[in-house]
């Protein structure tokens, strides 16, 4: 079952795990607009963390088409970075790159005693082995779309037909397939 959590408990709950383990990976799940970034940077300021952002490893133009999985996202590339970091070691990657839909000159994720990874179907088969602590940021799927159309309009972006022709039915499908809710060690509410 999932624990529901405040941001220090959380905190208190990966210290706990950094006592016992050289590398502690956590995942930071949830749908689209629901605060991943939020929380992730939130843990930043409370343990000494690095970030591996999710959407370094979300394709742009395979998220412009709806699956049950979030084929978009490149799995098996975000699996080789968290098991080169689960074994202290840094990572190098080529993220993707939004703006022109290829890929950004490569970089390092460093090793860390805690590791933050933030995306969306984060909470599947092939990634969840990879965690140590798996976290649903919890808001109902609406209140996410919605802020998710207003974060994109202030930075200048009308992706309202993606997010509620694709995005948010891509969601349905994943939730339905891989119920990652559930899945979750601990949820934490995603309010802002």
């Amino acid at each position: 079952m999932t624990e529901p959590a405040t941001v220090d408990e959380l905190a208190a709950r990966i210290r706990s795990l950094m006592a016992e383990r050289a590398v502690v990976v956590v995942g930071i799940a949830g749908y689209g607009g629901a605060g991943k970034t939020t929380l992730a940077r939130a843990l930043a300021e409370r343990l000494p963390a690095a970030r591996v952002r999710g959407d370094d490893f979300l394709d742009p133009l395979g998220s412009r088409t709806a699956s049950d999985d979030w084929v978009a996202l490149h799995r098996d590339e975000l699996a080789a970075v968290l098991a080169a970091l689960r074994a202290g070691e840094p990572a190098r990657f080529r993220p993707v790159d939004w703006a022109t839909c290829g890929r950004q000159p490569e970089q390092l994720a460093p090793a860390a005693h805690v590791q933050l990874v933030d995306a969306v179907g984060l909470l599947h088969p092939r990634l969840l082995p990879l965690l140590d602590l798996a976290v649903w940021v919890d808001v109902p799927l609406e209140v996410a779309v919605e802020r998710g159309m207003r974060r994109d309009r202030q930075a200048g972006n009308d992706h309202d037909a993606l997010w509620r022709e694709v995005w948010a039915p891509t969601e349905r499908a994943f939730e339905r397939r891989f119920r990652p809710r559930e899945a979750a060690d601990v949820r934490v509410a995603g309010g802002r």
